[in-house]
């Protein structure tokens, strides 16, 4: 399909966009990216992983680009391994919500990321993400003892009963904005903060208009990210609103929708 402005830059997200069921990069889609990356595209990681769980992804790509994580909240340069922008909650403000979420259930599991370390005041995989059965916490204390810092990202882990209770909660404070990718799952981060400002930030520094962006996502935390990017592309198994914000729909993430929109849109 030929495009009115010509793609620079890829922005694509991991879970369930890159990678399959099995958390793995298939060999096409790495062949592929690999290749558009040294016809001198730029590829671009946009997670809500931390920079340690990207890190594998990263290198089986051969990547040397800045990559987003948290939702935006973290500008990342790898190759340096330093934070480019940095935009955290106040601690005081985690710390409420955190008490808050608490004393209405007093099981929900509660865990914060500053920069690329995890703070957590109980160790248990009750409830869990992909980056939580991979590392081990960084720091077990009680809340108060970290929650004295700027916090990149706070997450509320629980029963979906629990989290669905919860979630209006968040919602409501707006200094904060909530994103709800997984039914146990509450992801939290500085109201400010989303991959589309992230990914525009990033355009800049490497002097690519949006317009010659393309950006590949599949959860309601890549909306804004589809929307900002000139071309937006939606795997078949996203939701709803995030197919409507796009331009373009690819096959699922089990059946090489990644290599399907680069092939798409002539990149390949």
């Amino acid at each position: 399909m030929k495009i009115e402005h010509p793609i620079k830059l890829i922005a694509i997200d991991l879970d369930g966009t890159l990678l399959d069921s099995a958390k793995r990069v298939c060999p096409k889609a790495a062949e592929s990216l690999i290749g558009v990356r040294r016809r001198g595209v730029k590829v671009v990681i946009a997670s809500a992983r931390p920079p340690r769980s990207v890190r594998p992804f990263y290198q089986c790509l051969e990547l040397d680009t800045w990559q987003i994580n948290y939702n935006g909240a973290l500008i990342w340069d790898e190759p340096g391994r330093r934070a480019v922008r940095h935009t955290p909650m106040q601690g005081a403000r985690v710390l409420e919500l955190a008490l808050a979420a608490r004393s209405r259930f007093p099981q929900v599991l509660i865990t914060c990321e500053i920069l690329d370390r995890w703070y957590t005041d109980r160790e248990d995989q009750t409830y869990t993400t992909q980056t939580g059965r991979l590392f081990k916490p960084d720091v077990i204390a009680p809340l108060e003892e970290f929650c004295n810092q700027p916090i990149t990202k706070f997450m509320l882990l629980g029963s979906v009963e629990v989290m669905r209770a919860l979630k209006p909660m968040v919602d409501a404070d707006p200094a904060v904005a909530a994103f709800h990718s997984d039914a146990d799952l509450i992801e939290v981060v500085h109201c400010r903060v989303n991959k589309g400002v992230a990914l525009a930030e990033l355009s800049t520094h490497y002097g690519i208009s949006m317009e010659n962006v393309m950006a590949i996502g599949d959860a309601a935390n890549d909306i804004p990210m589809l929307q900002a990017a000139g071309v937006g592309v939606a795997m078949d198994n996203a939701r709803a609103e995030v197919k409507a914000a796009a331009d373009w729909v690819a096959p699922s993430n089990e059946d090489h929708g990644v290599h399907a929109a680069l092939e798409r849109f002539g990149m390949i």
